[in-house]
């Protein structure tokens, strides 16, 4: 792994923005170059996805499990100035569970007028109905590269709700169309990371620019935890080293996942090698 990532671990002050407010941003994540690589990446999958889909001009098309499907995103899994920060906040005990990329076009021009409210939402699907604890624990965190101009409110902007992730239930307004008080758009230039805690309350929201907004989500979680996508990154193994092979889900076996030995966590060492014995959690 890059040596150079040790440059970007995870500051104090990251630290207690995220215990916080649930999320922080880190600007320039990605140089230009890569975004635009990114972008066209994006457009090549576009154009084969959308008429999939059967998707019109004008809707929201979502890939999961994209990070399989083009070399490109492989570099972003464990990203110098950004990994590090994973594994401050999670630990040494993970893997990639999930990846989303979403692409939100301009919304039709007879749709604009419509007011609806945001499609607030904690990730994870069931792990929030059958977890009994209040809060809930973090379990695992998202990473979102954001490739396109987001800085102004109205361009499909992330929202989300600062402090939410402390509390299991979210009370709406009972008009029906308003959001929370405290929603905040998270406004950000292509290249920005977005750091968000899974229990986050958040919403995707419609895109009334005149530039398509694309964005990309990487899903760390602890190695416990099954995938929510299907993986198919078989045909990165052989060319990963262990530490990439640890995060797209190697093991020695199933008791490696809940009980691992050295070989199934490689990034454990590595950090104790390059940290010190204080920096790796029991």
């Amino acid at each position: 792994m890059d040596t150079t990532c040790l440059d970007y671990c995870l500051t104090h002050e990251e630290r207690l923005l995220f215990d916080k407010n649930g999320f922080f941003v880190v600007e320039d994540a990605l140089p230009p170059k890569l975004v635009d690589d990114l972008n066209a990446a994006l457009d090549r999958l576009e154009a084969k996805y959308r008429p999939e889909q059967d998707l019109s001009p004008h809707e929201r098309l979502n890939i999961f499990d994209f990070i399989g499907k083009d070399d490109l995103f492989l570099e972003l899994l464990d990203w110098h100035k950004t990994f590090p920060k994973v594994w401050g906040i999670l630990g040494w005990h993970i893997q990639l569970y999930h990846s989303h990329l979403g692409i939100t076009p301009p919304v039709a021009p007879e749709e604009r007028s419509e007011e609806k409210r945001l499609g607030w939402h904690q990730d994870s699907g069931r792990l929030n109905s059958d977890l009994e604890s209040n809060p809930r624990p973090r379990i695992s965190l998202k990473i979102g590269y954001f490739l396109t101009d987001t800085t102004v409110e109205g361009s499909g902007n992330f929202y989300v709700l600062p402090g939410s992730h402390l509390q299991n239930k979210l009370e709406l307004p009972e008009d029906g169309v308003s959001n929370p008080e405290g929603t905040t758009a998270v406004k950000v230039a292509p290249g920005t990371a977005v750091y968000f805690d899974r229990r986050l309350w958040h919403s995707a929201s419609p895109n009334h620019s005149n530039i398509t907004r694309k964005v990309l989500f990487y899903g760390y979680s602890y190695r416990w935890l099954r995938p929510r996508d299907n993986m198919t990154v078989d045909h990165y193994m052989e060319r990963s080293d262990p530490i990439r092979r640890q995060l797209l889900g190697a093991s020695t076996g199933g008791l490696g996942y809940t009980s691992p030995k050295d070989e199934d966590v490689p990034l454990r060492d590595w950090i104790q090698e390059h940290l010190g014995e204080d920096a790796v959690m029991p």
